[in-house]
């Protein structure tokens, strides 16, 4: 092991002990109980099994075999949760084949930000992790099951059924990927058509046309998003199968990895070599699912989310984990934005287990960790394949395939991570490096400040940025208006940074895991609604950005800073900001929420 990831590692395990001492003992005590059917009274049982065919009556009941629930995100809104429809059924039929039962415990909520980006319902995205989490639990609160199977890809739905499934660390869980839509057109054609659009070049006719040969089918987007990096995480933890994230949902291996699925959870059942969630997800399978994601240059969002699934898990990660780990761990991947190739030739060229199997033998993973298929990392560094009808894994070739996609760990990328840790005057916040040529790495400019992203648009579209500058968009955090992501603003930076201008982005609000090549530091925290520095800034303030140093600064005089009043949310837009769309309902989360550092968490 690397000694960085082992300091880090011991570092993380000492600040979450009493944390992670008292999570254990419940999951202990909770896992201590007699099975469901045995521990419940009649008419409790009565109920649960009401609806299901007497022979299943029969095995749960009498026989005691294993009794799965099934949590499901399925949605015909999302191309990648579409192919969900028909797996209770298999799920079922499979777990019959081995004398369990199953039975749909529960659906979750699944957003799409590509549908929401820019618009109101984005301000309910981020929230939206939380309430998935909740209704996982409502959805096991049944509490007569021996296992869970969690179906969810996307943004905030694995994340949530994860934290979820953590407030039930005594059940064994596996999760079931769906795979991603076959490649249309490139993620860089598309957005170039986003920034011709951007600049009056094309009209709606031809970017719809762009954005349907994008995204065209079932499945997952193809690029290297928070979706596709949250498939790569939960390889990296061990929860799913080896080699099950990026297998097209049409492609026949897909089905024989589903039922394999089940088959593993009633192998790590309470009758089998017992391998619940809360015990599997300790310090080291956190750490190995950072490293990941800094190897391949994930979302910028899970410097969110995993800080929250590690906290359900009584474990307490920061930033500066994620920046030390970052200073050790080699960027092995190039997927779009960070490069040209989407996930299926990702896929193609190694994927998760050539990665994997590269950090492992740099001593960059933690090894002998528990997994839903037995201890150790091995056989993630493996790929699935059909042997007739058998499912079978097999060794991945010693090198890769296509070096402009995936590299191994003796000649990186770069012999750092793809994600940053910037702090200054500003506060602290993340960025996604790997994506930004090396010249931008650095930008010092003049601030333009926005309260919104629209007003930096009608900015963009009033030809009023046509210069150098920083764009600083504040009140967008949680507590302001739900950290949405501002994607939308990257055509026209884009545009702009095409034109030779040096612009940078500084923002309390999110990106998204397609942060590209304009340098943005992002998550800035504390936020401005909660006193963060971004109030202070002023239009014109020297500000810079500079991911080589790690530091990010309003070059103004300290005594000039300690006196300025900070700017105050204009009335108007705080009411706009709590109403309309559903917005009213989550005025409790946005009061309660947590910074962004602390996993924007709202349930401690």
């Amino acid at each position: 092991m690397k000694a960085a990831v082992t300091e880090v590692t011991q570092r993380i395990a000492e600040r979450s002990a009493a944390t992670r001492t008292a999570y254990l003992a419940r999951v202990e005590r909770m896992a201590q109980r007699p099975p469901g059917a045995r521990r419940m009274g009649c008419a409790n049982v009565a109920h649960a099994v009401a609806a299901l065919p007497a022979a299943d009556k029969l095995r749960i009941v009498a026989e005691r075999g294993p009794h799965l629930a099934i949590v499901t995100a399925y949605n015909d809104m999302l191309s990648a949760h579409q192919p969900y429809e028909g797996y209770p059924a298999l799920i079922r039929e499979q777990a019959h084949a081995l004398g369990a039962t199953a039975q749909v415990a529960g659906g979750v909520p699944a957003m799409c930000d590509g549908i929401t980006q820019g618009l109101p319902g984005m301000e309910l995205s981020l929230f939206s992790r939380d309430v998935i989490a909740m209704a996982t639990a409502i959805a096991l609160s049944h509490d007569v099951f021996d296992g869970a199977l969690l179906l969810g890809i996307c943004d905030k739905i694995v994340p949530g059924l994860l934290i979820g499934a953590l407030h039930f660390g005594h059940l064994p869980c596996v999760f079931v990927p769906a795979g991603p839509m076959g490649t249309g057109l490139s993620n860089s054609a598309k957005s170039a058509v986003r920034e011709q659009y951007a600049q009056g070049r094309v009209g709606r006719e031809e970017l719809l046309a762009a954005e349907s040969a994008a995204y065209h089918s079932a499945g997952t987007c193809t690029f290297y998003g928070t979706a596709n990096s949250n498939q790569m995480l939960l390889e990296a933890m061990g929860l799913h199968l080896p080699g099950a994230a990026f297998v097209h949902p049409h492609d026949p291996l897909r089905e024989a990895l589903t039922r394999e699925a089940v088959a593993t959870l009633v192998s790590i059942g309470p009758k089998a070599n017992f391998t619940p969630i809360g015990r599997l997800v300790d310090e080291r399978v956190i750490v190995n699912a950072m490293v990941a994601l800094l190897a391949t240059g994930g979302s910028t969002n899970h410097l969110i989310h995993w800080v929250a699934v590690a906290r359900a898990a009584g474990i307490a990660i920061d930033w500066t984990d994620f920046a030390d780990l970052a200073a050790v761990v080699p960027l092995l991947a190039r997927v779009y934005p960070n490069g040209s190739a989407d996930v299926n030739q990702f896929q193609a060229a190694g994927g998760p287990g050539f990665v994997l199997r590269e950090l492992r033998d740099a001593g960059c993973l933690h090894d002998d960790v528990a997994t839903v298929r037995g201890r150790g990392m091995a056989p993630y560094a493996e790929v699935p394949h059909l042997d007739g009808q058998a499912l079978r894994w097999r060794a991945l070739p010693a090198g890769s395939s296509d070096t402009d996609v995936v590299r191994p760990a003796s000649a990186p990328y770069s012999e750092t991570g793809g994600l940053e840790l910037l702090q200054g005057n500003l506060g602290r916040s993340v960025i996604k490096i790997s994506a930004v040529p090396d010249d931008r790495h650095v930008v010092e400019a003049p601030a333009r400040v926005f309260d919104s992203q629209e007003q930096l648009q009608a900015a963009f579209k009033a030809g009023e940025l046509e210069r150098d500058f920083v764009a600083v968009v504040r009140f967008q955090g949680p507590q302001a208006c739900g950290m949405p992501e501002l994607h939308k603003l990257t055509p026209p930076l884009a545009v702009l940074q095409g034109k030779g201008f040096r612009v940078a982005l500084v923002t309390d609000g999110r990106m998204s895991g397609a942060s590209g090549r304009v340098p943005a530091a992002i998550h800035v925290s504390p936020e401005a609604l909660a006193g963060g520095p971004l109030a202070k800034v002023r239009d014109g303030d020297l500000i810079r950005l500079d991911a080589v140093a790690g530091t990010l600064q309003a070059l103004v005089p300290d005594a000039e800073w300690a006196a300025r009043v900070p700017a105050t949310l204009d009335p108007a837009q705080a009411e706009a900001n709590g109403h309309d769309l559903g917005r009213e309902l989550f005025a409790g989360l946005r009061r309660n929420v947590k910074s962004a550092e602390e996993g924007a968490i709202t349930w401690m």
